[in-house]
């Protein structure tokens, strides 16, 4: 079987080169479109690695710590499920091999005030000496970042200081319901504006140092514990971990993947468009090589019978096409996976301005990502496509009647 299957690679190969013209423009065909899968999808995985880490920088972090029932039933009552402020599991966590930082967070809601302007907030208490190394993808359009936890100043997303006129420097005032129930209210400087890759959350985000949230609701403790790790792959296996080392009963461990909805829903929806895609450039290989096939079997009909005359099988004829639609595939493939990957390379490099997308406040610059999971998906859609392609082809010339055969173009 190898033996046949060299042979009749050898055959193909000479086959090939008998009309040079017509097998380069077969290569080429495959080569461009795996060249526009590789550069269409390695813009996507670029978008999507962008989108995760921006999500996991600016708001989420690789893991949530919690107390259970918390993502179902905190919104309504959040203070119901406060982790303690100190304790031998968080120190336990900052220990856990992967972890770049912990940092506690308290969320809380009101209202802020400048003048007579007042409007609806959604805020977070912070650790900012532990939040660096989590909120590195939040950017401040002016004024400072906080610098410690008892500091009498806020951080406001873009949107919101827009709403209430404020520029850094400013006096604002927070007015919130505690958590028995009652109304507080504090005062503090407008340290910053920042911005992020959501305009939905700048209008409405408020960042506090966490003592003076906890000043504001009369709480102790926090809402979540924020966990940052050494790279996003490993959130699985840390969280697997500290599901282990933590009492299921008191905490709860929630990877960003279960919290980043808008997230999971572009991923979901940029799949099947590259999938699409996908079916797309197919079907035109598919197309164009059989084609191709067609006209080369319908010119080599009596060498066709000729060989059959002598005593080859059909089986053989068969293969011996399947293999030179396989080997299109093969050097259309391979070309186009170096072309493809030499081209995003050199435009990221250069880098894609982008304008602000939908829900976002400022533009970027994009790059493409071709990762070896797309060149190997790449290539086999080069090769399954080209064979597809010369299935027809290479069962008519193998059910050819010799006398006919041998009879064409007399």
């Amino acid at each position: 079987m190898v033996g046949f299957l060299v042979i009749d690679s050898r055959i193909a190969a000479r086959n090939l080169m008998r009309n040079k013209g017509r097998t380069l423009v077969s290569v080429l065909t495959v080569a461009t479109g795996i060249i526009a899968f590789l550069l269409a999808g390695g813009f996507i995985e670029w978008v999507f690695e962008s989108m995760r880490e921006a999500t996991i920088r600016w708001q989420l972090g690789h893991i949530q710590v919690v107390k259970p029932d918390y993502m179902k039933k905190g919104i309504a009552d959040p203070y119901r499920f406060l982790l303690p402020e100190q304790s031998a599991e968080f120190e336990t966590i900052r220990n856990a091999k992967g972890v770049v930082s912990i940092s506690q967070r308290l969320a809380f809601s009101g209202l802020v005030s400048h003048g007579e302007t007042t409007v609806g907030f959604l805020g977070e208490g912070i650790e900012p000496e532990r939040e660096v190394a989590i909120s590195d993808e939040i950017n401040r359009s002016s004024g400072n970042t906080l610098t410690r936890s008892d500091e009498k100043a806020a951080l406001l997303g873009e949107g919101l200081a827009k709403n209430l006129g404020v520029v850094p420097g400013d006096d604002i005032v927070l007015l919130a319901t505690t958590s028995s129930g009652s109304p507080n209210a504090i005062e503090v400087k407008v340290a910053g504006i920042f911005f992020t890759a959501s305009k939905e959350f700048d209008d409405n985000a408020l960042r506090l140092p966490i003592d003076m949230a906890r000043k504001l609701m009369r709480v102790e403790g926090s809402t979540a514990w924020v966990v940052m790790l050494d790279r996003t792959d490993l959130t699985a296996t840390a969280v697997r971990d500290l599901r282990t080392v933590l009492p299921p009963q008191k905490f709860e461990v929630v990877p960003w993947t279960d919290l980043a909805d808008f997230y999971n829903k572009t991923v979901v929806l940029y799949r099947r468009q590259i999938n699409l895609m996908k079916y797309i450039i197919a079907i035109l290989i598919v197309l164009t090589i059989s084609n191709t096939q067609t006209i080369t079997v319908y010119e080599r009909t009596t060498e066709i019978g000729t060989i059959m005359a002598i005593g080859q099988r059909n089986s053989r004829v068969l293969g011996a096409f399947l293999v030179e639609g396989g080997m299109i595939g093969v050097f259309g493939g391979v070309l186009g996976l170096a072309l493809g990957y030499l081209m995003a390379t050199i435009v990221s490099a250069i880098g894609i301005p982008m304008p602000p997308a939908p829900g976002m406040t400022t533009g970027f610059t994009a790059g493409i990502i071709v990762t070896s999971e797309m060149m190997i998906d790449a290539f086999l859609l080069a090769l399954v496509a080209t064979l597809l392609a010369s299935v027809l082809p290479a069962w008519r010339a193998s059910r050819m009647k010799v006398v006919d055969a041998l009879r064409c173009n007399q």
